[in-house]
Formats: C-alpha cells, sequence, structure tokens
C-alpha cells in the first residue's frame, strides 16, 4: 500500500479543521523552510545543516516572509486564510504534526507560540498613512 503524499494528507487536515484555508498551510511550510534556511547551523568539518525551528523562531520567520512575500497585503492575506493571530500558527504547526507532515521535539508545545506579537502592530500599521497610524495609537 501507498504512503499518502503531503497533498492527499494535507486534504485530510483542512477537512479536519477548516478554521484555516490550505493556502495558510502551505504558507506556514514555506515559512518554516524560509527560516530553517535563515538559521543553517556550521557543523563539523565547515558543513551547513538545517537544524530544529523553535516556536518563537518560527513565528519571526513567518512575520519576514509574509511581509517579504506580501508587503502591505500581508494582514489581508493571512486574515483570509484564518490567521489572525500568531497562536493560529501554533494550531496549524501542531495540526501539521499530528498528521505527520511536520515534526517536533519533546520541548515543543502550542504554548510555544502564545502572545508573540500583535498582528495589526506587525502587518498593517506600518502600512497606514502616519496620520492613521497615531490616531490608532492614541487611542488605546
Amino acid at each position: 500500500m501507498q504512503e499518502p503524499d503531503f497533498e492527499d494528507t494535507l486534504e485530510l487536515v483542512v477537512k479536519s479543521d477548516p478554521r484555516y484555508a490550505r493556502g495558510a498551510y502551505l504558507f506556514v511550510r514555506q515559512a518554516l523552510e524560509f527560516t530553517q534556511q535563515k538559521i543553517l547551523e556550521e557543523h563539523k568539518g565547515g558543513k551547513r545543516v538545517i537544524r530544529h525551528v523553535s516556536g518563537r523562531e518560527l513565528l519571526e520567520g513567518v512575520r519576514e516572509f509574509a511581509l517579504d512575500e506580501f508587503g502591505p497585503m500581508a494582514f489581508f492575506v493571512l486574515e483570509e486564510w484564518g490567521i489572525h493571530k500568531t497562536e493560529d500558527v501554533g494550531d496549524i504547526v501542531f495540526n501539521l504534526v499530528d498528521s505527520k507532515l511536520l515534526s517536533k521535539t519533546d520541548d515543543d508545545s502550542p504554548r510555544d507560540f502564545e502572545d508573540g506579537y500583535d498582528f495589526y502592530e506587525t502587518f498593517k500599521k506600518p502600512f497606514l498613512p502616519k496620520s492613521k497610524r497615531e490616531r490608532r495609537s492614541n487611542t488605546k
């Protein structure tokens, strides 16, 4: 019997947790690959190797990758996919872990993704006109 491939398994994940669009899972996977490339470790003999990425490192990678890929539209693209906060990234990661599309260490936890950063402050506010950025800050 043939093992299910990524696409087939991903389809089952999306069906089991419809809070997140298929694109959200693909995005998180791409952000993980982006993050892994940024933190390649030099190993014995000068060889660079991919190492495990922590939840906090992945959140930083998600932030950077989303801004690189989507710029001012990042907030809206992520929102369209159902990603509204860093905890959503954690839920997506652990859905992928549960389906064996990603692996984790014993130290990894969904709590690693709690209170990472505010999506409005990170993805939307920097692109607002200065007058609107100041007005929102003063009303908090």
